[in-house]
């Protein structure tokens, strides 16, 4: 993909320019809280997420000048649009991309505050759009793309997308994710989720359990048999699950018995291994009592993210010049492993997944976080900080033509790295 063709723009001008983008980041501040609140109130779970879709797609269509798809090859993903708009004829085309979530947890709501992800998305690329439009002449030929991406805590929604064809358009992808700190990058590493079923016969379970196979108990032993596992796994492998289904009555033996396990590595080639250890337990379970098994992956693996040290340095300069405060490297590796289906993303095309604080110490995945990303004024500041961050950072990489060569060449050389990596069984 070539590279565009840029007028040189001072450091004094890119800076005006971001100052630009924050002034029309705060000025949608209102309209923002609305769309994040709504979204809040209302959560969805993945692939569900209609109504969260239609408040996205109503708050783009209210927008002047953006062009708005909904049900884009999902019937809960949207794309919006803006540009393309200057540069010169014939110049190339620099895209920028950032990405909405907006599913939510089951039982505890936006827990992992996607109604924030949406808000910082939407926010980014306001900002990005208002700075550029106010130009006498952009000098760069540039198009603003917000996807809408559903199923991120389940399924994979940016996985469908990628495979619809929804980023091949993209130079650049940003996304921010709501944490208890302000980070460029989190180890988020790759997944695949097992459902895991048992079936038996039922019985009495006093006057003739001799007659029946107990399903539970291949439950209990494939539990038990991935405990004993972890003592042989990398200590940054992960093996967790939970028993979803156990029975009916404790005088009948279970005839049925479901398990859902995640396996984790931080890189994607390890996930054959992963999985291959984990079928022995799940099959001698079977074996052992005397029941027929079934294994039911996930539709989609999640990759581990690609890194872009060129956009995370970037970001961070950024972000620091509007005060945010940065965890070490050191505290990024002893951060706790999570997954994302942007790691796919991150393999097509370059991007950055940062994390940001929101003025509460709650962990992901609470009911306190969830609160914490409701109608909290602190973590609408914290929100729409990050979004001008992301704002300032698409402007470092359209008007700095080297670095978004950086970008690039980071990209190629990380992507042949990650092929060349050898998968250890872990031994």
């Amino acid at each position: 993909m070539s590279s565009p063709a840029v007028d040189h723009v001072s450091a004094e001008q890119l800076q005006q320019v971001k100052q630009s983008a924050g002034r029309c980041i705060d000025g949608a501040g209102d309209a923002l809280s609305v769309l994040a609140s709504e979204i809040w109130r209302c959560p969805e779970l993945a692939y569900q997420e209609e109504k969260a879709h239609d408040a996205l797609v109503r708050f783009f269509s209210q927008q002047p000048g953006w062009s708005v798809q909904s049900r884009y090859f999902l019937n809960t993903a949207f794309r919006a649009t803006w540009g393309p708009v200057g540069g010169r004829e014939g110049d190339a085309v620099l895209n920028v991309g950032f990405l909405c979530e907006y599913d939510a947890l089951p039982g505890i709501g936006h827990a992992c505050g996607h109604n924030l992800i949406a808000e910082v998305g939407a926010a980014a690329a306001l900002g990005l759009k208002g700075a550029l439009a106010a130009l006498s002449h952009c000098p760069v030929r540039v198009k603003v793309t917000v996807l809408g991406t559903p199923a991120e805590e389940e399924g994979g929604g940016k996985i469908d997308l990628i495979l619809a064809g929804a980023f091949e358009e993209l130079d650049v992808v940003l996304m921010a994710h709501p944490s208890k700190e302000d980070a460029p990058y989190l180890p988020d590493v790759a997944v695949i989720d097992v459902t895991v079923k048992y079936h038996g016969k039922a019985s009495h379970a006093s006057g003739s359990p001799w007659k029946g196979v107990n399903a539970l108990d291949a439950a209990v032993l494939a539990y038990t048999n991935l405990s004993l596992l972890r003592q042989q796994l990398k200590p940054d492998w992960r093996v967790h699950g939970i028993i979803k289904h156990g029975g009916v009555k404790p005088n009948i033996i279970p005839s049925y018995s479901e398990l859902l396990f995640y396996l984790r590595t931080p890189k994607r080639q390890d996930l054959p291994s992963i999985r291959a250890k984990a079928e022995m337990c799940f099959r001698s379970a079977a074996m052992a009592t005397g029941c027929e098994v079934e294994l039911e992956y996930a539709k989609h693996e999640y990759h581990n993210i690609l890194r872009n040290t060129t956009l995370e340095r970037i970001y961070e300069e950024n972000g620091k010049a509007l005060g945010m405060e940065f965890i070490t490297d050191e505290e990024i590796l002893r951060t706790s492993l999570g997954s994302t289906d942007f790691g796919n993303v991150s393999f097509i095309v370059p991007g950055i997944h940062t994390y940001f604080y929101i003025g509460s110490d709650a962990e992901n995945h609470t009911e306190e976080y969830t609160a914490a990303a409701g109608m909290s004024e602190k973590a609408q500041f914290y929100t729409l900080r990050t979004a001008k961050a992301l704002a300032m950072t698409a402007l470092d990489v359209l008007f700095r033509p080297e670095l978004l060569q950086h970008i690039r060449d980071e990209f190629s050389e990380a992507k042949l790295k990650e092929k060349s990596v050898k998968t250890n069984g872990g031994s």
